[in-house]
């Protein structure tokens, strides 16, 4: 098993930057493949960007590809989410999520942390 602790979320104005890191723990780092949700108020729980064991695939929903950037330091047991020309509409709570496959890590994954709240005002 798997325990995921995000980090890193806040306050932004619309057209800032913020990152997102997830520490995790427990089982080995490389067994899973990471993804990134969001929730914005009101609305279902949203795919963002998953990467595999090594980092060198990645997928991006279309509403945040060339502004979102996944990442991981398998060294530090850690994914990060760099976010850039943010917009309000990127406002949610941002869920780290792991699984053994990066498909299953973006449509159904096994393991969630608590989740950071990211705000972004117009």
């Amino acid at each position: 098993q798997v325990h995921l602790v995000e980090s890193g979320g806040g306050l932004v104005q619309a057209g800032g930057s913020l990152g997102l890191s997830c520490a995790a723990s427990g089982r080995t780092f490389t067994d899973y493949a990471m993804a990134w949700f969001r929730q914005a108020p009101g609305a279902e729980r949203e795919f963002v960007a998953t990467i595999n064991w090594s980092g060198t695939i990645t997928y991006y929903a279309d509403s945040v590809k060339g502004r979102f950037t996944i990442s991981r330091d398998n060294a530090k047991n850690t994914v990060y989410l760099q976010m850039n020309n943010l917009k309000p509409e990127d406002t949610a709570v941002y869920y780290c999520a792991a699984d053994f496959t990066a498909a299953q890590a973006m449509a159904d994954p096994g393991y969630w942390g608590q989740g950071t709240h990211v705000t972004v005002s117009s």
